[in-house]
């Protein structure tokens, strides 16, 4: 049975994130910053995060995201501490300049998603929901035969 690509299922996702990529890097150049560093500004809990924590929750590769927290800590976006409890790890915590960088990037990428649930049903983005973990049970398979 032969297909369209845009019949296939890795092609919409492809296709779908390139746009949402392009508009967050647009949104986020708007303030200054990148996509990338977005991301992290969502990721760091107020009681800090471990850097090696970041990595695997944002799909960064590790040396993509050295260079993205140095960039940020040049630009006083975040701050890296000891952890009292064990002097080998280090925390990152966001300053008061993150802060505000993360309360701007969090009211667009908020306001997005209540525009998305505005116009598709909750049952639809439960299904939404269903199919994406599928795919990325999928990849798991995937990834792991190789």
């Amino acid at each position: 049975m032969s297909k369209h690509p845009e019949q296939l299922v890795d092609f919409v996702v492809r296709h779908a994130w390139h746009r949402l990529s392009r508009m967050y890097n647009q949104k986020a150049a708007e303030h200054d910053i990148t996509m990338s560093i977005g991301f992290i500004l969502m990721s760091i809990d107020k009681e800090g995060t471990p850097s090696t924590a970041l990595g695997p929750r944002m799909g960064m590769e590790p040396t993509s995201l050295s260079r993205t927290l140095k960039t940020m800590e040049d630009r006083g976006f975040i701050v890296r501490k000891e952890s009292s409890e064990d002097k080998r790890k280090v925390l990152i915590f966001l300053t008061p300049v993150g802060v505000e960088k993360r309360r701007e990037v969090r009211n667009f990428v908020v306001g997005f998603n209540d525009e998305l649930t505005q116009r598709v049903s909750e049952k639809k983005l439960e299904i939404f929901f269903e199919v994406f973990n599928a795919i990325d049970v999928v990849i798991e398979k995937e990834v792991k035969k190789d």
